[in-house]
């Protein structure tokens, strides 16, 4: 199983991954660790990241970027019309209010949602976590703005379901920096909470959250947003400086030409952060901007402070407000770290410091702390890795307010399920009694200021609402979840329904006085209220049996002797019992997100769209090879190869690697694998045999050289053996004339094969290869060496006497006048004598 967090931003992403023991992050096929948030749509192939951002001024139009900032979102959001001027591709309206994005693709022109676009960069990021791992990732944890809304988790689980990965946690970039630096802490304590304000500036939003840390467990105890707030911003105002400069000067409108105003800005975007480590004045300058003119300009850091001044006075406000939502002082705050990039700049940290009163810290990786706390949650929820003990408590920023219609259809019911910083993942059982069928409608506050334009979370139907068999009203419980994600579900419905069975006789006990009677329950108002015994309803009808049985006393033991007898000589007839059942409801769910048979589509459209990229890849890699070939053979030919191709060969085939090169870049240039692999093999048909007879050459000499060491080395121990050496006396003959005969066949072939060779020019294939040189070599050795190294077989001892032998040896002894005390001496010295050869008897 993968361990992987994904921290996908507006301008770049970073992925993390669990291995070796520890968070790491993994760096991508250009060994960068950073992936920028690309997606360029091409007439044969989709480059992502890296490759896409190159390919922002080739190919403008269809080059997607701040695609991210479209998820969950209305074409006529507000938020979007200020977006659309800034971008070089164009964005259309689609059925029902929602985003589409126009560009060329494969040579037609093609309409895609920002969820498809997200899900073309998860496709990339997949594949790096993939190539990094050297396995299937499909598991992860993705993070996502704290200010995102249910609709906009929704669509960031539908972009990674159609790349194909599981999500099992949409984390919060705030609470996966607040887990990243508590979980290695030691000292967290035990009673009084450590609390840490977390500042996380990115490239398009501004996010503090505030987190109170105990040992093993954090909890959010408030967050705030400013989510038109980033380092694009800062950006943007350099762009309009040196715009009206350079107009002035240079008589140039950057505004006219979006490949100009993109130069811009990416060099803004250097002199900015150049600006942040320096206070002289940094210089600008581009060649070739535009009309061919090349500009330059200059600014020091408090021209730029100055200039930037109206962003910095929106920094202060959500730190304030995080500050008053959590109840806290400047005085309980512990410690305040910073991340993200814009964090760098010093304007800002000057007002998070004045704010809060405390000095930053910036022990964390400003980029990569939230990747590596998604990794961390990830690893917490797989089984395949250990973690240590560590809660995450998060919170929902804005208010969830449920509205139903009252049975009269002319009220309308309300009420709010989840206020703003309320944790979860949580349950809530809420009762309904009703006749028929209803509908549930969910939605933020009316009066919550959202990112969003619309507020609608969801509608539910909950069917097959019926009422009781008395034709009272029925009772109905819904059970609301807000999930590990941050959504909003109803997750559940059933009709509670008593029933009358008939209880077993063997039962039947004494009736229990105070006993309720089996009426239907009156019906409550119509406002539900949550039902807090709704979940434990068995448990406390349970206790109430108990409570009510009788006490088995003298006088309880007559009473029930008495209600026996009445009962032996009465009719038995079978109590009734009721009994409470639960019968599940169906719920038609309507929600901001893909339904089944539009995520198949997606999926599938995806698919073939990978398909198509690893098709032009492979394409690509057969049309490298050729031109790899044509390039390093027609170079070796002059140098390394020369001595191995005749003259005029040589020119004819050079002839052949400059026509292949003009055919590449000319009618070559789009061609199927099988042209490209066929023009390679042509090729090599006559290059092969040149490396064949280099390669050879160097490799044949060590060849002959070995075998005859091996051929030496035989004939000197067949030498030791027709001296008689007794090392090897104990050969076979027949074994010996075996490797007589192998050692001569191997030495002609040997001297015959060095003659032939001898004889044949470097420009002629090898009368013998390396290869057969070396399998000679190997049979020479494996049929002689065995024979040569046969050991000596050495003499069994002889075994020892048996008792009766024994006895008898012992008895002659004492015949001949022996003592036993000698004969016990001979005894102990047997065993020494056990090993030597007995040459003599004795007595």
């Amino acid at each position: 199983m993968s361990v992987v967090g994904f921290d996908v931003g507006n301008q770049s992403c970073y992925i993390a991954v669990a291995r070796g023991g520890g968070i790491e992050t993994v760096a991508n096929e250009f060994s960068d660790r950073c992936t920028p948030s690309f997606v360029s749509l091409g007439d044969k192939q989709r480059l992502i990241g890296t490759s896409g951002k190159n390919q922002m001024i080739s190919n403008l139009k269809n080059t997607i970027s701040q695609f991210k900032r479209f998820i969950g979102r209305k074409f006529s959001d507000p938020a979007v019309q200020k977006e659309i001027p800034h971008l070089p591709y164009k964005v259309v309206e689609l059925p029902n209010d929602s985003i589409g994005i126009q560009v060329q693709y494969l040579g037609k022109q093609e309409v895609f949602s920002p969820e498809q676009v997200m899900a073309m960069l998860f496709t990339r990021l997949k594949t790096t976590a993939e190539i990094a791992l050297k396995t299937k990732v499909t598991d992860c944890v993705i993070s996502v703005p704290s200010y995102y809304t249910d609709r906009q988790r929704r669509c960031m689980l539908d972009a990674s379901a159609t790349a194909g990965l599981n999500c099992l946690r949409l984390m919060n970039d705030t609470t996966a920096v607040s887990l990243a630096y508590g979980i290695y802490k030691q000292d967290l304590p035990t009673d009084k909470p450590r609390n840490v304000v977390f500042v996380d500036i990115g490239h398009s939003s501004l996010q503090v959250c505030i987190t109170a840390f105990l040992k093993g467990q954090l909890k959010v105890l408030s967050t705030a947003v400013e989510p038109n707030l980033g380092g694009r911003d800062f950006d943007y105002v350099l762009v309009e400086h040196f715009a009206q400069e350079f107009k002035t000067k240079y008589k140039i409108d950057v505004h006219s030409s979006i490949k100009a105003k993109i130069k811009l800005g990416a060099e803004c975007e250097k002199l900015k952060k150049l600006m942040s480590a320096n206070t002289s004045e940094i210089p600008i300058n581009i060649e070739c901007f535009m009309e061919d003119k090349d500009v330059h300009g200059r600014m020091k850091r408090a021209q730029f402070e100055e200039l930037a001044a109206d962003l910095l006075k929106l920094v202060e406000a959500p730190l304030r407000s995080a500050l008053a939502q959590s109840g806290l002082k400047n005085e309980e705050i512990d410690s305040v770290e910073i991340v993200g990039g814009s964090t760098r700049i010093p304007a800002i940290k000057d007002i998070i410091k004045n704010v809060f009163g405390k000095e930053l810290m910036t022990t964390m990786n400003a980029d990569e702390a939230v990747a590596r706390g998604c990794a961390l949650q990830c690893a917490m929820l797989s089984p395949t890795f250990r973690v240590r003990e560590f809660s995450v408590n998060d919170i929902t920023p804005y208010p969830i307010v449920l509205t139903w219609k009252s049975q009269c259809e002319e009220d309308i019911g309300e009420m709010e399920l989840f206020a703003a910083n309320h944790s979860f993942p949580l349950s809530k059982m809420l009762t309904f009694y009703r006749r028929e069928p209803f509908e549930l409608e969910a939605h933020y506050g009316r009066d919550v200021h959202l990112p969003i334009k619309d507020g609608f979370i969801g509608k539910y139907s909950v069917k097959n609402v019926v009422p009781t068999a008395d034709g009272d009203v029925s009772k109905v419980k819904v059970k609301i979840r807000m999930d590990v994600h941050g959504i909003f579900n109803v997750a559940g419905a059933s009709l509670v329904e008593k029933v009358k069975e008939a209880e077993p006789e063997a039962m039947e006990t004494a009736p229990v006085e105070g006993e309720k009677k089996d009426a239907p329950d009156a019906p409550a108002p119509d406002a539900p209220a949550p039902d807090a015994n709704a979940t434990n309803d068995a448990t406390t009808n349970n206790t109430e049996d108990q409570q009510q049985q009788p006490m088995d006393t003298e006088e309880n033991k007559a009473e029930n002797k008495e209600e026996n007898e009445k009962k032996a000589d009465a009719p038995k007839n079978k109590k009734k019992k009721q009994v409470v059942k639960n019968i599940d409801l169906p719920i038609e769910a309507v929600v901001p997100s893909l339904t089944k048979t539009e995520m198949n589509l997606a999926v599938e459209m995806e698919n073939k769209m990978i398909m198509q990229d690893r098709l032009e890849k492979d394409k690509s890699d057969a049309k490298n090879s050729v031109e790899e070939y044509v390039y390093e053979m027609r170079d070796k030919v002059y140098s390394l190869y020369e001595k191995f191709i005749e003259e005029q060969d040589r020119d004819k085939f050079v002839l052949l690697l400059d026509d292949a090169e003009s055919w590449i870049y000319e009618e070559g240039e789009d061609q199927s694998i099988k042209v490209y692999q066929d023009k390679l093999a042509s090729l090599k048909k006559i290059g092969d045999p040149i490396v064949k007879r280099f390669m050879e050459s160097t490799a044949r000499p060590a060849a002959f050289e070995a075998l005859g060491k091996s051929i030496q080395q035989i004939r000197k121990v067949l030498g030791q053996i027709e001296q008689k050496d007794e090392k090897y006396d104990h050969l076979a003959e027949e074994d010996v004339k075996k490797v007589v005969k192998m050692t001569k066949e191997k030495e002609d072939w040997f001297n015959k094969k060095c003659n032939e060779q001898a004889k044949v020019p470097d420009t002629k294939d090898p009368v013998v290869l390396a290869v057969s040189i070396l399998a000679e070599k190997q049979q020479l050795e494996n049929t002689c060496l065995p024979i040569l190294n046969k050991p000596k077989p050495t003499k069994k001892p002889e075994p020892p006497p048996k008792e009766e032998d024994k006895k008898t040896e012992d008895a002659g002894a004492k015949k001949d006048g022996e003592t036993v005390e000698n004969a016990e001496k001979m005894d102990d010295e047997a065993p020494q004598e056990q090993n030597k050869p007995q040459d003599m008897d004795v007595d």
